[in-house]
Formats: structure tokens, sequence, C-alpha cells
């Protein structure tokens, strides 16, 4: 994945290396397995054109919520506007959309050719010094739109360093949250994005099936998660990581730093993902390598199959993300779980919001009162846990239609065919 998405999946990496004694080393096996696979056609990035119309609705939202301006610093969101794909440091690139006009860059003087390159819409690039301060910049500019009495939106994923520091140029000045327009524009994605997550979400199912069936004894979880990232490359998608968890792992949603090495009859949980052209997939699925089920572990699998279904059933267009959350924790209760997020059960959401970022606004967690929309994406992962022993999750993402929910991938009919 993207430095932008799924830190989670690099969390352990290396923490199951046990690579000593394979027939393949890792660096072989993810080679063998990139060669088994062909690259696929991708759909095109997103344009200069749709960039501009959500500039220009950005700015309608500015007005329509009497904001003056809004600064967006380096992320996916400076991405989503502008195409100029940074990362974050000390040093400041972001830009400043005015409710009327052109917006700016502000970017380190070094860097402007770099962010030149890379800028898909009409703005000015304003450089600063490495001595200069750059809210200076931003406050000379929102001066000049003459908004300074207005209140300033900040993306909310920005730093606190940079309202403090704007606030000491323009003493007294408002600074508020940009949810209502950068949260009510990238909740709802268009028929490109869309696009974009669809062909993300098939490399991924596909190096899945391509991973699982090059499973040998003796592989360690982060060789399995090398063969998941060559053949997502090969197919297409940008790829750096995966949560493979076996056993007693799988039953922590986010993984053990205890080592294990693959044997028959292991339950292995694998939850991965890649970008295509920066929009994400998260797919998971749980099997048993090499063997037969037992009947506890079947029946968890059907639990967690039905759970989906459950949610599915329950994402319809006006309905609150909350009250998806509510429907599978209200089954999973009377199956005896819980109760609530109580273990053995669910011990987390049943979905995240999904698109530039794995993790994305809103939730399908319990309170969230934001009422589901066409355009929206979600993942679907009603997992079950049961401590020490073995957890189950089954991942697929949908979004939103005018009719209801849409899968980008179709769950597994079973535990003996956990890919279809």
């Amino acid at each position: 994945m993207t430095s932008l998405a799924f830190d989670r999946r690099s969390f352990l990496t290396g923490a199951t290396a046990l690579g000593a004694g394979l027939a393949l080393p890792t660096s072989r096996l993810a080679a063998a397995v990139a060669e088994q696979v062909t690259p696929r056609p991708l759909p095109p990035p997103i344009t200069a054109a749709e960039r501009s119309a959500r500039l220009a609705r950005a700015q309608q939202l500015l007005r329509a919520n009497n904001l003056g301006a809004m600064l967006v610093e380096s992320g996916p969101s400076l991405d989503y506007y502008t195409g100029v794909q940074w990362w974050r440091s000390e040093r400041l690139t972001g830009v400043v959309i005015p409710a009327e006009g052109a917006p700016i860059i502000v970017t380190p003087f070094f860097e402007q050719p770099s962010i030149a390159e890379q800028l898909e819409v009409p703005a000015e690039i304003r450089t600063w010094q490495e001595d200069d301060e750059p809210l200076k910049l931003v406050a000379d500019f929102l001066r000049e739109r003459r908004v300074t009495g207005q209140p300033i939106a900040f993306e909310d994923t920005n730093r606190f360093f940079l309202g403090d520091r704007l606030a000491a140029q323009l003493p007294g000045t408002r600074i508020v949250n940009a949810n209502a327009v950068v949260r009510a524009q990238r909740m709802i994605k268009s028929p490109a994005e869309l696009a974009l997550m669809q062909a993300a979400s098939d490399i991924t199912i596909a190096a899945f099936r391509t991973a699982h069936a090059n499973l040998k004894p003796g592989m360690s979880g982060s060789d399995i998660s090398a063969a998941i990232v060559a053949a997502s490359k090969a197919l297409g998608g940008d790829a750096d990581g995966n949560l493979v968890l076996i056993n007693e792992a799988a039953a922590l949603p986010h993984g053990s730093r205890k080592p294990h090495r693959l044997a028959p009859g292991d339950l292995v949980l694998i939850d991965g993902g890649c970008s295509v052209h920066g929009y994400q997939s998260d797919i998971s699925r749980t099997f048993i390598f090499d063997g037969k089920p037992s009947a506890d572990q079947r029946k968890v699998w059907d639990q967690v199959h039905r759970g989906q279904q459950i949610a599915l059933a329950a994402a319809r267009v006006g309905a609150t993300a909350g009250s998806v959350d509510d429907a599978v924790r209200k089954a999973y209760t009377s199956w005896g779980y819980g109760p609530d997020y109580k273990l053995p059960g669910l011990s987390h959401r049943t979905g995240h919001g999904i698109g530039m970022e794995g993790h994305e606004p809103v939730n399908l967690v319990r309170g969230e009162t934001t009422r589901l929309a066409p355009g929206m994406c979600f993942s679907n992962e009603p997992g079950i846990y049961l401590p020490g022993r073995f957890g189950v999750r089954l991942e697929d993402c949908f979004h939103m239609t005018p009719s209801g929910p849409e899968w980008f991938t179709t769950p597994p009919p079973s535990i003996d065919q956990p890919f279809g």
C-alpha cells in the first residue's frame, strides 16, 4: 500500500520471519509468484478536469457555510484537489482555496519545480525561504482576498502548529473544521473513483488467489505477505504489505509478534489491499491451510459470513451508518457473543469508509448518525474473535447506489472455497 494508508499492515513486518529452511527464499518466492500473473489494463487516473470540478464544488460549499477560505496541507486531500502527492514534514506544503477566485499552493522555494511538475489545476505557487514564516504567505493571501474577518477552515488532519502559527499572523482569526467541505466531497465517490477502487479490489483478490496457490509448509507470515505484494504489483497495483495471522494470532484483529511457521491444518487470516492511481482496496479472507476445519471453525466462519449479509441488508440509502453495526451486533448477541464489543465476539466496528485512504470517515459503528447515500464506500468486516483460540474475519467492500449497496468483491461461499 501507499504510505498514506494501512500502516497497520506494516506494523508486524518481519514479526513472523522464519525464512530459514524454506524451499525458496522469500525474494525468489515473490519473483516466482509475480511470474504467474499477467498485468491487466487499468482505468485512467483522475483527470485534471475532475479535480477542477472538485475545486469549484469546494468553493460552493465554502460560500454555503460562510467560510472565507480553506487550508489543506500535504496528504490525500491535497492530492484530491490538486494532484500534488506530497509527504508531511516540518515544512508546509499546502493549498489555500478561497471562497472566490483561484487557489494558491504554498511550498518551500526549493520544492517549487517538483510541485509544479505535479500540479494539475490552475493555481499560483507561492514559495518561502528557509528563514521565512510560511504561514505569513497564507495570511497575506487571506488579506488579499479580504476574508480575514470570516472563519478559515482547516482540513481536519492539518497539524496543530499550522493553526497556532496562522493565529499569530492573524490575531482573532477563527479557525474551524473543514469537514463540511472536504468530508462532504470525499465521502461521495464519482464514477471514475469507483472504477479505480474496483480495479484495486480485482487486483487484490487475484493476488490472494495466486499466493494461496503457492502456500507451502514452513512459510512465515512475512513470506505469504511478500507473495501477495509481488502478485499485486505484477498485476498493476501499488502494494507494500498485508496482515497474515495464523491460529491464535487470528484472534487479535491486528495480529501478534509471536513467530509461526505454516503447518497443515493451520487457520490463516489474510487482510490486505493495494491502490490503483491512489484509490484503495481492503479484503480479508480466512481459511484452513492443507486440512479440514474443525466444527467450531466452520461454525464461526459461517456466522461471520452471515454477519456480512446482515450488514449488507442493513446498508440502505437513508439509514444511519450506525444502524448497520447495530444490526450485526444484535445478531451476534443472539448467538451468544458479546454483548456489545466484548469478547468472544466482535470487538471492532463492522466497517469503515474507504477511498483514497484505507480508513476514511465515516465508520459503520454504533452511534454514527451520518446517513448512507449513493457514492459512499465502506468495508464490511464483522469478524468474530475467540481469544487464545482463533478468529475469523471476512472483509469485502461495497459502495452505495441509489438502489442500495453493491459489492466490489463478492464474499466467498464457504470455508472450503475461501476465494470463491
